[in-house]
């Protein structure tokens, strides 16, 4: 017998198991109304309406339909709602500037956008057949009283398409089939010892990788979902209090911000000794490693992966072996990508690059065959990371091959910055790079030569805040005379890093 695997089967165990569980605490502070708590009963029954919704607008199976929002009920709801029932679910970084947005819109071909109250106001009018701004407008179009259209399950159908810079200045639409993310969310959940005890908190956003496959994860098991809007430390301290959550996940700036609340916090730790918090983008310092266990007693979790392999590929969870260790040597040992997760086989190309096997590799990119070519050669996912394996079979990231700069837990195409500051009529030259930075791991450096030696810093970086979202923008600017080329002309961005790398054992931080 074989039965396809489609993340229906999350949200349909969930309803039959746990349907009068609490499933869902909606953010209180957000523009649009609060959704009441949900029971799983009632996010299913939201997401059939949804779904029943989509198909009076006359979407057919396979349609794509977007949502770009800051983390809220309605975008859980939207992730079953969609992807669940044949359709195409593309949430979209809600950081992103408005032409940004409307690029991806464009390219995936999607007939509905449900956005934001706030960007709503901050954007005004997309070009796509029907726009609801999430609140009212959209609940309107929740249809209670008839089921959806049957559509025959397909573990090979796309579920999502999810947008990353990628190396290039045009984004690339990663297509996640129902296997991709049925398979993620099950292993991931599985390593990370998700039950139906869990209290999640979601500090990391949902359009990443689909909250890295914890909606369905946390959903399958009965676990309840505390819904964060904004980052912010002593709000996430405040929550864990208050709804007793045991996981969390996000990029290392979540734990910055959650050791500098702890610093003024009034009483013990929330969480201590039950708190579980995962980390991915980067490689936190071992120092941070070591006041997560030590400061808050939280247990450290690392992650490895790319919104193309959904994303899990590694996990570094302590284990038996480092029970007799200090912290300070259980952190050196946490600090690693980790080993391969179950069904991942990992290699390395004799140029470093770290290569993948997996399920939870992409179906191909969106209506882009030659970089789908380029990014599955030789049956592996080249992931564009410089890594070295150990005898214990332990991956580390030691360098980025691809022009990616992932700050806070983004990722930024630096040729995409370069291509903004290029259009400033004064600049001749530019290289982009990342530099370390102690909060968010790298950020954005633009090495430039210009022509008129009036410009300012200031003036290039809100000349790229006019063109891109502002994660992307350089936080600082450096003149040169001339930039580092090879005989060719060709940059050597290796050599205009090193200067900013040269104390530390890798290129990323």
């Amino acid at each position: 017998m074989e039965i396809p695997l489609t993340i229906t089967d999350y949200l349909d165990r969930a309803e039959r198991v746990y349907g009068d569980r609490i499933a869902v605490v909606d953010e209180f502070d957000q523009p649009a109304p609060a959704l009441s708590d949900l029971t799983y009963r009632q996010l299913a029954q939201s997401a059939r309406a949804l779904a029943a919704g989509l198909d009076g607008l006359g979407l057919a199976i396979g349609t794509r339909v977007a949502m770009v929002s800051h983390n809220a009920a309605r975008l859980l709801v939207f992730l079953f709602g969609t992807s669940a029932y044949g359709r195409v679910g593309v949430p979209i970084n809600f950081r992103l500037s408005k032409p940004e947005i409307q690029f991806i819109l464009n390219h995936s071909g999607a007939e509905v956008l449900i956005i934001d109250p706030e960007l709503a106001e901050q954007h005004g009018a997309f070009d796509v057949k029907h726009q609801f701004t999430a609140g009212p407008e959209s609940d309107a179009l929740f249809n209670y009283d008839i089921a959806p259209q049957p559509w025959e399950p397909s573990e090979q159908a796309t579920a999502t398409i999810n947008y990353t810079s990628g190396t290039t200045a045009r984004p690339k639409g990663v297509e996640m089939t129902h296997r991709n993310l049925w398979l993620n969310a099950a292993v991931f959940g599985w390593q990370s010892g998700v039950n139906d005890r869990e209290v999640y908190l979601h500090t990391l956003p949902m359009f990443h990788c689909n909250g890295w496959g914890m909606p369905y994860a946390i959903t399958g098991m009965g676990g309840q979902h505390i819904i964060l809007r904004k980052v912010d430390g002593p709000e996430i301290l405040r929550r864990i209090e208050r709804h007793g959550v045991t996981l969390l996940c996000g990029a290392p700036a979540v734990i910055t911000a959650v050791l500098e609340a702890a610093a003024d916090w009034d009483g013990p730790i929330p969480g201590a000794a039950t708190m579980r918090i995962v980390v991915a983008g980067a490689p936190p310092p071992t120092s941070i490693i070591e006041r997560v266990e030590t400061e808050l007693d939280w247990e450290f979790i690392q992650i490895y992966g790319l919104t193309e392999t959904a994303p899990l590929l590694t996990m570094n969870r302590s284990r038996a072996e480092w029970d007799h260790l200090d912290a300070g040597q259980r952190a050196v040992e946490l600090s690693r990508a980790g080993a391969p997760a179950l069904g991942v086989e990992l290699s390395t190309a004799p140029d470093g690059e770290l290569l993948a096997r997996s399920n939870h590799v992409l179906k191909s990119y969106w209506d882009q065959p030659e970089e789908t070519e380029k990014a599955l050669t030789d049956g592996w996912f080249h992931t564009g990371d410089g890594a070295t394996i150990g005898d214990d079979k332990y991956a580390t990231i030691t360098d980025r091959k691809k022009d990616v700069i992932i700050s806070g837990g983004e990722n930024v195409s630096s040729i995409e910055v370069e291509d903004a500051l290029f259009s400033h009529p004064a600049v001749a030259e530019a290289a982009v790079i990342g530099v370390p930075h102690e909060k968010w791991g790298e950020t954005v450096k633009a090495l430039v030569v210009c022509t008129d030696t009036s410009i300012t810093e200031n003036d290039l970086i809100d000349h790229c805040r006019e063109l891109l979202a502002h994660y992307k923008c350089p936080t600082s600017v450096e003149f040169r005379h001339e930039l580092d080329r090879t005989a060719t002309g060709k940059l050597q961005k290796f050599k205009l890093r090193a200067p900013y790398w040269e104390h530390m054992d890798r290129q990323i931080n």
